[in-house]
């Protein structure tokens, strides 16, 4: 497909405002999250992990957007916190939320979700929704 200057032109727009939007999400995010002593990245994992109760650390990497050596260390890092246990079995590791866990994702996972949710006040309910489509169709099949 070959495209016009103007088209190049808002691809390019596009992309800049989707990654000033995320950069500032990130940063506004780390900065509510510090309350809790933790980062948008030990967040998603505590998110992860309290859905499923119990989860591989194999199925944790695909779900999280980090290398396996960074998950290493994140874990290890929110292990040394008390927040998740590992347990292996065989050659699979299981990863749990521990009690102290268990008990902040109920403290902070709704506070982080009505956070995140007011980070689009600007919108209505219907933009929203097209917002969403948008960027589902601009990439699709994109771990939904």
């Amino acid at each position: 497909m070959t495209y016009s200057k103007n088209d190049e032109r808002l691809g390019l727009l596009l992309w800049f405002r989707l990654s000033r939007l995320y950069s500032q999400s990130i940063r506004e995010s780390n900065q509510h999250l510090k309350k809790w002593n933790l980062t948008a990245a030990q967040f998603d994992v505590l998110v992860q992990v309290g859905s499923h109760a119990r989860i591989t650390q194999q199925q944790l990497a695909e779900k999280l957007f980090v290398t396996k050596g960074n998950i290493t260390q994140l874990l290890s890092r929110m292990e040394q916190l008390e927040l998740i246990q590992r347990e292996k079995e065989w050659k699979t590791k299981y990863i749990s939320l521990t009690e102290s866990g268990e008990k902040l994702f109920g403290e902070v996972v709704p506070k982080q979700e009505t956070f995140q949710a007011s980070q689009f006040d600007g919108l209505t309910k219907e933009e929203k929704k097209q917002l969403l489509e948008l960027l589902k169709k601009a990439m699709p099949n994109k771990n939904d």
